[in-house]
């Protein structure tokens, strides 16, 4: 067992060095931003990120990483997500009301819909533009890789789908905070809007971290109430789905743990049951890994990788995104968020 647990750990710790070197660069390269500009215009969040993708995309890694930064991507981050939930109050939520989490549902409903009917009429095959659709309007691969089974989707379909969806979503996490000046966005509307649009948690955490704390929490409470559709839209799809595929994905993958555990720790947290004194050390190690975890997902996002996912699907998620963004923007207006 033990010889086991030396074995994995030795297989992990190339890719963990590297995610770690990239992690203290980011730190270093806005420190330097800081003492030249007075500021960092760009966090050491989206610096991971741009970091890892400029290592993976100009050099050849060795195979000997891939164990570790998986486990970055996907471990780390995970347990970053759990941990964020010490910080978070149910009440941040539910201040919001029901018609915050009611239009939720509504946007991705509508956003599904409009993708799917978009990558239709650009000449898509069915189910891939059921995979852009619920990856565009959920969470992204995570989404792609629950509905994939459920709906039989050819092997091509799914890694071409996944693939853009990398790329566009370390785009969209780069792109995102320039919009808080230019739609005149407040701390808790730009949240609002980065957990409405971008496709994973941990790039909420990217996309809202840089511009506040507020956007951050709030960012990732609209995250995961849009991530726990998922649920629901894959029971439809196996009801009203092909029947001769047969496959139901595991609960697991409709509501992944990390998501449990931080719903978890923020319940505790609002009843009280978290000491005070261990809330800033589960703050502070949810922001180190948060960014590492982010170099992770740097390096396993080769940009060139958009150029084999062809043009008519470029264009079909891309629209998409937009789609999204302008749906939830007219959500924060009609509700009156402020």
């Amino acid at each position: 067992m033990s010889a086991n647990v030396i074995t994995n750990t030795k297989t992990l710790l190339p890719g963990l060095a590297l995610c770690g070197f990239v992690t203290v660069a980011a730190f270093a390269l806005e420190s330097l931003e800081t003492h030249l500009f007075g500021r960092a215009w760009l966090e050491s969040l989206v610096l991971a990120i741009l970091l890892g993708s400029i290592v993976r995309t100009c050099f050849s890694l060795s195979p000997r990483f891939e164990a570790g930064i998986r486990f970055g991507a996907k471990m780390i981050l995970e347990i970053a997500v759990v941990l964020l939930g010490v910080s978070v109050s149910a009440g941040a939520i539910l201040d919001k009301g029901a018609d915050l989490i009611g239009g939720i549902a509504i946007v991705v409903m509508i956003a599904i819909f409009g993708s799917y009917c978009i990558g239709r009429a650009a000449g898509l095959p069915s189910k891939m533009a059921i995979l852009i659709a619920c990856g565009n309007s959920i969470c992204g691969n995570s989404a792609i890789a629950a509905v994939a089974p459920v709906i039989n989707a050819d092997g091509k379909d799914v890694a071409s789908s996944i693939a853009f969806t990398a790329v566009l979503g370390v785009v969209v996490v780069l792109v995102l905070p320039f919009l808080v000046p230019l739609l005149s966005l407040s701390p808790v509307q730009y949240g609002i809007f980065a957990g409405l649009t971008v496709y994973a948690v941990p790039q909420v955490l990217a996309a809202t971290g840089a511009v506040s704390m507020t956007s951050a929490h709030i960012g990732t409470l609209v995250k995961l109430v849009r991530v726990l559709m998922l649920g629901p839209v894959v029971l439809v799809l196996s009801l009203f789905g092909r029947k001769e595929s047969g496959i139901r994905p595991p609960l697991s993958q409709m509501v992944p743990w990390f998501i449990v555990g931080f719903l978890l720790l923020m319940v505790l947290r609002s009843v009280g049951l978290i000491p005070h004194f261990a809330i800033q050390p589960a703050q502070i190690s949810a922001n180190f890994l948060t960014i590492m975890s982010m170099a992770a997902l740097g390096l396993g996002v080769d940009a060139r990788s958009v150029l084999k996912a062809g043009g008519r699907v470029t264009v079909v998620v891309t629209l998409s995104l937009l789609v999204l963004s302008v749906i939830s923007f007219c959500l924060i207006k009609l509700l009156g968020i402020a």
